[in-house]
């Protein structure tokens, strides 16, 4: 009977499989943890030992997305039984709805920073990656290794001159601002990435849509687009990570109405201290845009990983 040398054994196949589920439910573990406190009572989510098992409640989302405020029992007489399954829960501790959070604006902040400054990096990346793959561009290798070494500088270097450069220019606590900040810190990142694969796609492929008539912005548009989009899709992925996810400029340069969800999210206070379920209810919907990007992207990210290893 004959072994492959390349083929595992099935034995080998059940560790590796064990191996990986066990990775999985480690690595998941803190995610499943936060998942579920969001879904505890305050008294659940600081209970010790820390409770596994019991009884699901909403108070978390409640307590997220209002702001409450305790009466005295006549006013609560007065306003009658309560109408709404919102409404009971708050009504628990003596307190009515005044009024929506502030999270709500804070996770749209999120959205329109963290998409907006994506898009700005995967856009001017991947021109700039064109013109140093496909243009004698003066200086080229030393210009791409100074762009690359903006990515290793540590963001808390630079953190005080654009405090005081966006005061003096206005730029403090805008949409603007920030945008614009996370562009400039995710772009070496864009270029490297795009330019290693259109580095790959071979430019025979543009001279003969060249020779057939197409204009370099066709050339570009219909041939060298469509093949780097899986370059494309994974850079945009980590661009959108890091703009997701930063939390020192967020900290530094916004307060009120730029203000994104990671710096507001340690923040929600409770009766008595901080609001944990509220703070895990916060925290698991804030994960869920970049949850699915991901997942619809998937595909390219894999790739994007793992591009320059296998030749087609």
């Amino acid at each position: 009977m004959t072994y492959s040398v390349t083929e595992p054994s099935d034995r080998q196949k059940w560790i590796a499989g064990f191996l990986v589920i066990g990775y999985a439910l480690i690595t998941l573990m803190p995610l499943l943890w936060i998942i579920a406190t969001g879904f505890k009572s305050p008294a659940d989510a600081i209970a010790y030992p820390p409770k596994v098992l019991f009884e699901p409640t909403l108070e978390g989302y409640v307590n997220l997305f209002t702001t409450r405020t305790r009466v005295t029992e006549e006013t609560l007489a007065s306003l009658g039984e309560p109408t709404t399954w919102y409404d009971r829960i708050v009504r628990q501790y003596d307190m009515i709805i005044a009024g929506p959070s502030r999270y709500g604006e804070r996770f749209l902040n999120s959205v329109i920073i963290g998409f907006g400054s994506t898009f700005l990096s995967v856009f001017l990346g991947t021109i700039a990656a064109y013109a140093f793959s496909r243009f004698r561009v003066p200086l080229k290798d030393d210009l791409l290794f100074f762009i690359l070494s903006t990515r290793m500088m540590p963001p808390i270097a630079v953190a005080i001159p654009i405090f005081l450069m966006f005061r003096q220019l206005g730029l403090n606590d805008t949409h603007a601002g920030m945008i614009l900040l996370y562009t400039a810190v995710n772009l070496s990142l864009s270029v490297w990435l795009i330019h290693g694969f259109i580095e790959e796609i071979p430019i025979e492929y543009e001279e003969a849509a060249l020779i057939d008539g197409y204009t370099r912005f066709q050339a570009f548009y219909k041939v060298v687009l469509p093949q780097a989009a899986t370059g494309i899709a994974s850079t945009a992925i980590f661009c959108l990570i890091f703009a997701w996810n930063e939390y020192a400029f967020a900290v530094l340069l916004t307060s009120g109405t730029a203000q994104t969800a990671p710096p507001f999210i340690p923040t929600i206070i409770g009766v008595g201290g901080q609001d944990w379920p509220a703070v895990a209810a916060g925290a698991t919907i804030f994960l869920v845009p970049v949850m699915v990007f991901t997942i619809l992207l998937r595909k390219h990210l894999l790739r994007g990983i793992t591009f320059g290893a296998v030749r087609k």
